[in-house]
């Protein structure tokens, strides 16, 4: 396959090569990645890197940070996983995906130069950091895809690390209690440079790495804190108060992490840049509302106009702390609604699914479970039985894609409903699919 790849085939059949090229999906451990990017010099894909690792809000932090940045003037490069519906998600720079051909380019570069196999994600984060260094951003932004220290954007190291929350997840490969999580999250620290912690509730595995390593560290309720008002919020640290702050789209606890983190960056962001990102900042796939005109392909396929079908929201969530943070917005949306919430749910295997449906039971009226198609993917059947387990009296219909669930949704539901997608990214990436 390899000798038949040129920087010319198209983006998918890169990707299935990627995807196929090494004996095992997810390989833990740097040698090999490492020796690659030594040789091809990608460990300095910008003059400053930021690192930022946890169990949920990685993504949203990671936006408002290159959002304030951007606005303050600097060039900047972020890479994310997983994606939703293209692979171009995982690389932006400037905020803006990247064409097929950059990408394409990118894999025969690396596949050319390689002396060693590599997993998906370690080839995946090898051409992230080729792309940053070739469009010589200021700033590169790496989001941890799996845990922190044997992850492999953590063969960089960076001149900062974010933290943002801790939380039992990925036990067969991070352990099951949050002090083996938070070790495995301290990988990214490195000696001497600044730590920003936005879990309150900071694991002593975590604090321990960062004292040996004498990072300065800059803690959430210790260091800095933030309170919610009726129409704003405030954010402040010992020299700093920023008041009457906008609330903007994403999770209060992952904005203020960001704004901890500028306090600390060697970079001038004025209080004027941090108010108008904080507006502009958008997220997708946490509590997104889709908008009527996305739903056309919907309504021809259900055979209903778009104004009577309900309205979708959808949400990628897919761990106890972000399903509570769902909960919360659904309990707050139900106060202004006259319809009923039918979920579509579809959850990995390898997740926590008691976890995950448990803070959402007294807010989801109807159920409907979905198979989730690939190796780590579940049944709706097996889904519906966990389901049954903690709620004996909750009847779930079981699907065998998103597709049949939501059409199931929609052929039972009316206009004042509400219709949540969710569970994981693959649920929500068919569904959007589908649109």
């Amino acid at each position: 396959m390899q000798h038949h790849l040129k920087a010319t085939s198209p983006l998918n059949e890169w990707l299935s090569y990627l995807e196929n090229s090494h004996f095992k999906a997810i390989d833990l451990g740097l040698e090999r990645v490492k020796t690659v990017a030594q040789e091809l010099d990608l460990l300095r894909p910008a003059p400053y890197v930021v690192t930022v690792g946890g169990t949920n809000g990685k993504g949203t932090t990671c936006h408002l940070l290159e959002t304030m940045l951007i606005n303050a003037g600097y060039r900047v490069g972020v890479y994310s996983s997983p994606h939703l519906l293209r692979y171009n998600e995982r690389v932006r720079i400037q905020n803006q995906e990247l064409p097929d051909s950059q990408h394409t380019a990118s894999f025969a570069f690396i596949n050319e130069h390689k002396s060693q196999s590599l997993t998906y994600f370690e080839f995946s984060t090898l051409s992230a950091l080729h792309l940053f260094k070739q469009a010589k951003v200021d700033v590169a932004i790496l989001e941890v895809g799996l845990g922190g220290r044997l992850d492999a954007t953590n063969i960089v190291d960076a001149d900062m690390a974010i933290i943002t929350s801790v939380d039992i997840d990925h036990v067969d490969f991070l352990g099951d209690t949050r002090e083996k999580i938070g070790f495995e999250k301290a990988g990214i620290f490195r000696a001497g440079k600044p730590v920003i912690i936005g879990e309150p509730d900071c694991p002593h595995s975590m604090l321990e790495q960062a004292m040996q390593l004498k990072c300065a560290v800059s803690r959430r309720n210790a260091d800095w804190s933030f309170t919610q008002q009726a129409e704003s919020w405030t954010w402040q640290n010992a020299k700093v108060r920023l008041e009457n702050l906008p609330f903007c789209d994403i999770p209060l606890p992952n904005a203020a992490t960001a704004l901890a983190a500028v306090q600390v960056l060697p970079f001038h962001i004025s209080e004027a840049v941090i108010r108008q990102s904080l507006r502009e900042v958008e997220l997708i796939g946490r509590f997104q509302t889709i908008k009527p005109t996305q739903l056309s392909t919907l309504a021809a396929l259900t055979n209903k106009p778009v104004e009577a079908l309900p309205q979708f929201i959808i949400d990628v969530g897919h761990n106890p702390h972000a399903a509570k943070y769902l909960s919360e917005k659904l309990t707050a949306l139900r106060s202004r609604i006259s319809g009923k919430i039918i979920a579509v749910c579809g959850i990995l295997k390898d997740k926590d699914a008691a976890g995950v449906l448990t803070p959402l039971l007294p807010v989801i009226d109807e159920w409907i479970c979905v198979t989730l198609t690939g190796d780590r993917g579940q049944t709706g059947a097996s889904l519906s039985q966990k389901l049954r387990t903690i709620a004996p009296d909750v009847r779930p219909e079981i699907c065998r894609s998103v597709q049949e669930g939501v059409k199931s949704a929609v052929k039972k539901s009316h206009k004042n409903d509400v219709v949540i997608v969710f569970g994981s990214f693959h649920t929500v990436g068919e569904f959007l699919q589908l649109l």
